[in-house]
């Protein structure tokens, strides 16, 4: 299986800020949303203001005491290179947490300025943003905007405003109002769509005490290795697989997700999760590996499947942090940067699993912990881009990116955010978050997403978070937030994730189940999913002789205190651990234990 690989400590913080308001806990998804649209012809003279702007306010869930909103600008006039968009509430709405720009918010007037990456704005441009809101009462849509201090109010709304729902439905919809005929390439995957249940995972799950519990939720099939592909020692191959999901779906919409993961020289820069094939194996990959997968798929008994695929954990992060010039690089790594082979291979699978309409490629995109800092973010864009057109690639071979695969970060941090200080101090100067710009999940899937569309991908493009072993439950799981004695006692005493440091990845003690895998469950984000099946370790926590390629990783090791990836800090590993992907028993209770919410 993988062992993320992780990046260093950052250099001091750049000289701009990037800032949001965050949440303070999850969303409940609810059908519908509410639009109003507003355009404005007034001109005025201040400095980089707009001559015409429209504005779509779209209200897209609503429950009791909240609300998630999509907020689409759009400069009428001419080319703006900042903007500062304005509205007020009519009622008592508060932001909560926001995404995409810098919100503030005074009594009834909030203010939303663009961030580094999204402030020029061409005639005709676009961009977007969002936030979640609490509300009590009502909630009515603004119904007057300025930007840049002009208005937007001079026109006739496009879409009249409406108010929402006070209250959700009492249960939360499953499937779209109309489902797609089978084949049809949907904007979401998951969206009115079953999970396939891996019949092998699921067995071993409820084999445990207190398994079955979990034994019926969705999880990914790892093909780790050219064998993987017809089944081995007797297991399920592919076929087998999707032959089952054929079965599950029973004529109605299901997903199943596969994780692409063979590349020549893989997991540079960890051994836990070495590969079989050599770095110079490229034309072994593309034969014997991406082709047998792409002629099973383009069976058109498997048409109606909605197939996800989760393309090479760790691979291009790795080009991007570990490849030369930090604490972090490998000679591996230098190697695959070198000889281009991680980007082939990539681009490949894109572009011949990408051939099929009922194919959804996914991209890994490392996690906050590693590509979260200034320095990494953009590159990290670039790079991906680069991967995303070799080979025959495009971009429209992407349907979106995952963060978190088999890692520990926590969705959503609830009682500490970006913006807080304590006596003067950010929070980005605490030990923990280490001037990084995030501090959980989401908040960095959101953001990444909307660099990726203005770094050259398709608007449409959708986020995944692996949520299988972030849940952080338990007696250790804080209540509140941390105590204001420090910047490092507030932080450390109100995160949810309890590592001793965000480098370690392997087979995590204290780690409990996340979120279920839910469709949609937040703007830009598909799913939250289940790539990593609990239960399955990371790594051997010592050298184990075998014919997979995976090494001994001093990660997995209880004993190891550590190197410079992870603040020279103690691993955190649990003991006992069997090789990658193998099943560990004492982890997979440990994970139902702390379960969060609760099993």
């Amino acid at each position: 299986m993988r062992a993320a690989a992780q990046q260093p400590r950052q250099l001091p913080p750049p000289r701009h800020r990037r800032t949001a308001v965050l949440a303070a806990g999850l969303l409940i998804a609810t059908a519908g949303g509410t639009a109003a649209a507003f355009t404005a012809t007034n001109a005025s003279a201040a400095t980089d203001a707009a001559a015409g702007c429209t504005v779509a306010y779209t209200v897209q869930n609503q429950w009791d005491t909240g609300f998630t909103t999509q907020v689409t600008l759009t400069n009428t006039g001419p080319a703006v290179t900042s903007w500062t968009l304005g509205w007020s509430f009519a009622g008592n709405q508060k932001v909560t947490q926001g995404w995409n720009a810098d919100i503030a918010q005074s009594a009834a007037a909030v203010t939303a300025k663009n961030l580094s990456y999204n402030g020029t704005l061409a005639t005709g441009g676009s961009t977007n943003f969002g936030f979640n809101g609490s509300y009590s009462g009502t909630n009515a849509s603004p119904t007057a905007f300025t930007l840049n201090g002009v208005a937007c109010n001079g026109g006739t709304p496009t879409t009249p405003p409406t108010t929402p729902p006070t209250t959700p439905p009492t249960t939360p919809p499953t499937t779209p109002p109309t489902t797609p005929p089978p084949g049809t390439r949907v904007d979401n995957p998951y969206a009115g769509a079953k999970g396939y249940v891996n019949p092998e995972w699921s067995a071993k799950a409820a084999a445990e005490a207190g398994g079955s519990r979990i034994a019926n939720t969705s999880t990914a099939v790892w093909l780790d290795r050219i064998a993987a592909i017809n089944g081995v020692n007797g297991g399920m191959g592919l076929r087998a697989h999707l032959n089952k999901a054929v079965t599950q779906a029973a004529g109605q919409p299901l997903t199943i997700e596969l994780v692409i993961y063979d590349l020549p020289g893989r997991d540079c820069a960890a051994l836990a999760s070495n590969g079989e094939l050599g770095a110079t194996e490229l034309a072994r990959y593309k034969a014997e590996y991406i082709d047998p997968i792409a002629a099973i798929i383009a069976d058109p008994a498997y048409a109606a499947l909605r197939i996800v695929t989760i393309v090479e954990p760790d691979s291009l992060p790795n080009l991007v942090t570990n490849a030369g010039g930090t604490a972090g690089s490998t000679e591996a790594c230098a190697t695959m940067k070198a000889n281009g082979n991680y980007e082939a291979g990539v681009g490949y699978a894109l572009h011949r699993l990408g051939a099929y309409s009922n194919v959804y490629n996914y991209i890994d995109a490392g996690h906050h912990g590693w590509l979260g800092w200034d320095t990494n973010l953009g590159p990290a864009a670039q790079e991906f881009l680069k991967a995303a057109t070799t080979g025959g690639a495009t971009v429209n071979d992407v349907a979106g990116f995952i963060v978190n695969t088999a890692n520990y970060g926590a969705t959503t941090e609830p009682f500490f955010k970006i913006t807080d200080s304590v006596n003067g101090t950010s929070v980005r100067q605490s030990k923990w978050v280490d001037w990084n710009q995030y501090v959980d999940e989401q908040s960095y899937a959101q953001a990444l997403r909307s660099l990726l569309v203005t770094t050259g991908f398709n608007s449409g493009l959708g986020m995944l978070i692996d949520t299988s072993r972030n849940g952080w439950g338990g007696a250790a799981r804080p209540t509140g937030p941390g105590a204001t004695t420090s910047v490092d006692t507030y932080v450390n005493g109100g995160r949810l994730d309890r590592r001793i440091h965000l480098g370690n990845w392997c087979n995590q003690s204290g780690a409990g189940i996340g979120a279920r895998p839910t469709a949609a469950p937040a703007a830009g984000i598909d799913a939250y999913v289940w790539v990593k099946p609990p239960g399955e370790s990371d790594g051997a926590s010592s050298a184990i002789p075998n014919d997979e390629g995976k090494g001994f990783d001093r990660m997995c090791d209880p004993t190891y205190t550590g190197n410079g990836r992870n603040g020279n800090s103690m691993s955190g590993a649990l003991p006992d651990s069997p090789l990658a992907g193998k099943w560990f028993s004492a982890q997979f209770q440990e994970l139902m234990k702390n379960a969060y919410p609760a099993l």
